[in-house]
């Protein structure tokens, strides 16, 4: 999820771990933790030349639980050794460190299992990308209530009962709502097969995830022999059917025979995608995991990259907005998300 939310629950891991011992440093820590996964967005710009392979890079091994084992144990060792001195010495062991680290390192990537971006959790031995598909990777419900119990918290003397009352209101609010989502993701599987029987489409299969925001508003695609359909459903629909839907052509203007870089980026899409030729050079890949902005521009994914020719490889363009009208599409979107 974002970075936000991922420094709330490291924080909170932190507070869980050694809140009691020397408090507030306690959350400081473990926000550090929670953050260190996505750092990888960094080392991949530094280790790779071709940026898709830094961007592959992003939710691997950084986000495995082989690292946050033996980064927690690296790190829970040499904070300790950084820590246990001076007023400070004998307040904590190297035991609690690790812990605190190991928390909030491993709650990192569990967490981003449950958004559609995919994360290889399992990684070195397995390249696969968990992704629940449950929840948006920003959702302002999870994070609010959970950011202002942290934050409230912070302001009881460590060993008040206070304290780790609000760390449990805390995690217990965005668990709560967590499994609700989770409840709303078997519902929307539910009627999106109906919609797609009730519609005599024969898929091979398919995906749904909420837009981002919210989890109101649901999005589905389907894969069939020639082509995609996709769709939207808003919980607040008067029907309880994806209505709607519209063609996508599976546009394959590179093939992965062509460029492995083609196959790398579809495994990870899921092999949802498309690619479309620009000119002679340039090409637009879409990842059609995510939602299109205009339903009659089959070629207007949210998620889009600009790749371009680099010697006998692809390379992808630096990224830029396609578009200006952000204000706009968020109204429409809070206009779909009101149900039709």
């Amino acid at each position: 999820m974002d970075s936000l939310t991922q420094i709330v629950l490291g924080a909170a891991c932190g507070e869980a771990v050694l809140g009691k011992k020397i408090g507030n440093k306690a959350l400081l820590f473990g926000a550090i933790g929670g953050t260190i996964p996505d750092l990888d967005v960094y080392m991949g710009s530094l280790l790779y030349n071709n940026e898709i392979d830094a961007m592959l890079f992003h939710r691997g091994f950084m986000h495995s639980i082989l690292f946050s084992v033996l980064a927690a144990i690296l790190l829970g060792w040499g904070v300790y050794k950084l820590y246990n001195s001076g007023n400070r010495l004998g307040t904590t062991t190297k035991k609690d460190w690790i812990w605190l680290f190991f928390w909030s390192l491993f709650t990192h990537p569990i967490l981003d299992c449950f958004t559609p971006y995919g994360t290889q959790l399992f990684k070195p031995f397995s390249n696969y990308r968990v992704a629940f598909n449950n929840i948006a990777v920003v959702d302002p419900i999870y994070t609010l209530p959970f950011l202002i119990c942290v934050i409230v918290l912070m302001f009881f003397n460590r060993k008040s009962n206070r304290r780790k009352l609000w760390l449990k209101l805390g995690l217990g609010i965005s668990s709560v709502y967590m499994l609700l989502t989770i409840g709303n993701k078997f519902y929307i599987d539910s009627i999106f097969r109906k919609s797609m029987t009730e519609n005599n489409i024969n898929f091979e299969r398919y995906s749904t995830q909420p837009a981002i925001f919210n989890n109101v508003l649901w999005y589905g695609i389907i894969e069939t022999d020639s082509l995609y359909f996709v769709a939207n459903y808003s919980l607040l629909d008067t029907k309880n059917r994806f209505l709607n839907f519209k063609e996508l052509p599976k546009q394959r203007d590179l093939k992965p025979s062509e460029f492995n870089d083609i196959e790398n980026l579809a495994w990870f899409s899921n092999y949802y995608y498309s690619v479309y030729k620009i000119n002679d050079t340039d090409y637009q890949y879409n990842d059609l995991r995510y939602p299109i902005l205009d339903e009659n521009n089959p070629n207007s994914s949210v998620f889009s990259l600009t790749l371009y020719k680099d010697k006998n490889r692809l390379n992808i363009k630096p990224f830029e907005p396609k578009f200006d009208n952000f204000n706009e599409i968020m109204s429409n979107m809070w206009l779909r998300i009101k149900g039709i």
